[in-house]
């Protein structure tokens, strides 16, 4: 059985900008983009422990092809996604979000 997912407010931000930035780059490349963080997502719903930790209690789950991972915490009635960052910049943007 796997936990109910719920995102922190600005996930969704995260998202939609990296996908407009690389539909602008190739058309077609933001949904793949898209189809990377739904399949990280998933591999989360199966197993939330799977991936390791980044900073305290947070885990990090690299996408696949992308320079990007998901931040998220195993709570003991949901998994809460904190944001999908560009891994090169700065951790103190998403860590604000703890």
């Amino acid at each position: 059985m796997s936990l109910p997912r719920e995102f922190h407010p600005f996930v969704q931000d995260d998202v939609a900008s990296a996908h407009r930035w690389y539909e602008r780059q190739r058309v077609g490349l933001g949904d793949q983009f898209l189809d990377a963080v739904q399949d990280v997502l998933s591999a989360i719903d199966a197993n939330p422990a799977r991936f390791g930790f980044a900073d305290g209690d947070v885990r990090e789950a690299q996408l696949n092809r992308f320079p990007y991972a998901v931040y998220y915490r195993v709570l003991a009635d949901r998994v809460r996604v904190l944001a999908v960052y560009h891994t090169a910049r700065n951790p103190a943007g998403w860590q604000r979000r703890l």
